[in-house]
């Protein structure tokens, strides 16, 4: 008898496994021209304490620059964008000279878009719905879309893990907020930050010394507490404030 390719029972499962997992995967958000910065929002931009930027840009609109506070900006001859001397790339905002405000514009929309994107992804698996009812503490996210209709939270000194590998996707919605106790820590297992999106209805609440993973989409505003930190972006819909926070942005891809 001729033996038909594949026809192997233990190839055969893993073919489909294989097939399965392909189709449980997330497809990543798109967050256009946003992903040059840091930091976006559409209110202001405020710190206090030694707060450090790099990896991205800063901009506020339709806000003005007197909405970014804190930061001691210095105008470039252009009146494009302006500067400071403890981050490393650039500020705008809408009042600044064309094509700046044409440029913010764009980003703001593609911020909203993308949210809009996220907030639309369906689950994948029934049991990613309101894992652990928001109390995340000691969860290992796998990739694919979460969907919580609840706040979520992470206690205190409490850690959260994403495991998978440079190309996973991880997509965590909620209709609520997130609050993340004084202490708390995202930890990468293989995942990276980049592939990490959180869209958060409510407001984002980073509580002192802890550490954030991810782009944050936040319909609302996003507050970091003293000593806090992120691997990320933050793309707020009102308002970021900072206190002595560190921000690193992901590598923008060439």
């Amino acid at each position: 008898a001729v033996s038909m390719p594949n026809s192997n029972p233990a190839n055969s499962r893993r073919m489909m496994l294989s097939l399965v997992l392909s189709m449980l995967t997330a497809n990543p958000v798109d967050i256009g021209s946003a992903e040059f910065f840091a930091i976006l929002t559409k209110t202001g931009i405020s710190r206090t304490g030694t707060t450090t930027i790099s990896g991205g840009d800063i901009g506020v609109s339709p806000a003005a620059a007197s909405y970014i506070t804190g930061f001691g900006l210095t105008m470039s001859a252009s009146n494009q964008h302006s500067s400071a001397s403890d981050f490393d790339g650039s500020a705008f905002a809408a009042d600044y000279t064309s094509p700046t405000p044409s440029f913010m514009t764009t980003a703001i929309g593609d911020m909203e878009t993308a949210y809009t994107d996220a907030a639309s992804r369906a689950l994948e698996r029934d049991d990613n719905l309101n894992v652990k009812s928001g109390l995340i503490a000691g969860e290992t996210f796998s990739p694919g879309v979460y969907a919580f209709d609840t706040d979520i939270y992470l206690a205190d000194a409490a850690e959260i893990t994403f495991s998978g590998d440079a190309d996973s996707i991880f997509i965590i919605k909620t209709t609520g907020s997130l609050i993340v106790g004084k202490g708390a820590n995202f930890i990468l297992n293989g995942a990276l930050a980049k592939n990490i999106i959180w869209q958060v209805a409510g407001s984002v609440s980073a509580g002192t010394t802890s550490h954030l993973e991810g782009i944050f989409l936040i319909k609302t505003k996003a507050v970091f507490m003293t000593g806090s930190s992120i691997n990320g972006r933050l793309l707020a819909q009102t308002a970021v404030t900072l206190d002595a926070t560190a921000v690193v942005a992901p590598v923008v891809a060439a």
